[in-house]
């Protein structure tokens, strides 16, 4: 093989135009509901492998549990089942990097090279050159993390401990991300694969590690995962569960789709990270106005990537506001600094005196990932908002504008909502809405 491995089903599995294979990753991940923020991030994902009109949107439901995982998780441990060629054990590829039309992911040969002592490893480019299996995760990972280095495996005839022996060797830290690539049942009828896959995810769910290959193409590294992932006492979650019947296929014949996050670790609770994050929003102000030192306090968390906003009350009127619409910095310092913006530097105001500063109160909002809202027209749009949850933020002509969800309290009216944006857009009172772009988001908020 040569140093880069280039895209094999790039046109078939999905589009191999970039312009064309972001949108539809954007548009695969638009798609997802997400509720609430999140803090933290998948330690490990299942996720399936088939062409993206087929799975994209199970598969979605996976990588968006990574939205805070940017800058964070900086290596891939990829393992899926071998399709074209068979291999004994784990194959890994010489190649320095794998091509998708996104651009390239370079291989982590010092991860690789760690493992190479195990009798189970070996090196085989013919298994990687035209495997889907791990090429139609790339472009999702891609989006989501920006640059991070791959471990790719094409998993064979392995036992379980096999694969928990190498997933083991480069679990890492916070740094790593383990992902296992499998669809489920293939070419049952509809119910039948239904009734097949709904007792292979409750499997799944109580971390079994017999699993077959009728129940799981991926079945050889999703065991080793769910046995080593047992032994380390991971949390499980179920994501998304469909087959080609209720995607883009007939029903005669299906193919089964699962998604699953695994979590290392326990979480933080949204009421000790408000207490935190409105304590680090207070610090910055007040260290700012007094001159002296203050430190954003050492907890892993807070260097995930996140997006805030930090709102400032005096007498209970507006004294500032500013904040990310999305997360391009670790969450302790895009407080520090939207605090800091929201004290000082909001063009609506004079920048605070430390005399007026004991009688304001901090309110601090994270805000999830934005997604777009799909709609025909004005009317659509209307029914689609849910006053008092959405944050939106309108975009056109070069120009974007948003309301938190906090702004329902004064406008609750829909319409009214919408056309106060357009005017805080810098857009004419007279845009149409049917042209502008539109997206939702929810906030954890806390205040003082």
């Amino acid at each position: 093989m040569s140093s880069v491995r280039p895209a094999a089903v790039a046109g078939m599995f999905y589009p191999a135009d970039p312009r064309a294979l972001a949108a539809e990753v954007d548009d695969l991940l638009g798609g997802v509901e997400q509720p609430l923020p999140r803090l933290g991030y998948p330690k490990a994902l299942i996720v399936p492998h088939a062409g993206y009109i087929y799975s994209g949107g199970v598969a979605a439901h996976a990588y968006d549990e990574l939205a805070a995982a940017r800058g964070n998780v900086r290596r891939v441990v990829l393992l899926g089942p071998t399709h074209r060629v068979a291999v004994r054990g784990l194959a890994v590829p010489s190649a320095a990097a794998f091509a998708t039309p996104l651009g390239t992911v370079r291989i982590d040969t010092a991860a690789l090279q760690s493992v190479r002592d195990l009798p189970q490893v070996v090196v085989s480019d013919p298994a990687h050159a035209l495997e889907h299996s791990l090429e139609v995760q790339l472009p999702f990972l891609q989006k989501m993390l920006g640059d991070f280095t791959l471990a790719p495996f094409a998993v064979g005839a392995a036992s379980v401990q096999d694969v928990a022996a190498v997933i083991e060797l480069l679990w890492g830290g916070p740094e790593t991300l383990i992902v296992i690539s499998t669809d489920m049942s293939h070419y049952h009828s509809y119910e039948t694969a239904r009734a097949i896959d709904g007792a292979t995810l409750e499997r799944i769910a109580a971390f079994a590690t017999d699993i077959d290959h009728q129940e799981a193409c991926g079945a050889t590294p999703l065991n080793g995962l769910l046995f080593f992932s047992k032994q380390r006492n991971l949390s499980l979650k179920q994501l998304a569960a469909c087959n080609s019947g209720d995607t883009a296929g007939g029903k005669g014949k299906v193919v089964g789709y699962s998604a699953f996050a695994l979590y290392e670790g326990g979480e933080v609770s949204l009421d000790e990270a408000g207490r935190t994050l409105l304590a680090i929003a207070r610090n910055s102000i007040e260290s700012n106005l007094s001159g002296t030192s203050w430190k954003t306090p050492a907890a892993s968390w807070l260097t995930q990537a996140g997006a805030t906003f930090v709102t400032l009350t005096k007498e209970s009127q507006l004294r500032g506001c500013i904040g990310s619409l999305e997360p391009k910095r670790a969450l302790g310092e895009d407080v520090a600094q939207n605090a800091l913006a929201a004290a000082l530097r909001d063009p609506r105001f004079s920048a605070m005196t430390a005399a007026e500063w004991p009688q304001c109160r901090v309110e601090v909002s994270l805000l999830s990932t934005p997604k777009p809202l799909r709609f025909a027209d004005e009317a659509d749009l209307l029914a689609q908002i849910r006053p008092g949850e959405d944050g939106l933020i309108l975009e056109a002509d070069g120009k974007r504008g948003t309301f938190l969800p906090q702004v329902w309290e004064s406008i609750s009216e829909r319409g009214v909502f919408l056309r106060e944006l357009v005017k805080k857009a810098g857009l004419p009172p007279d845009t149409r809405l049917g042209r502008c772009r539109v997206l939702r988001y929810r906030v954890a908020k806390w205040k003082e």
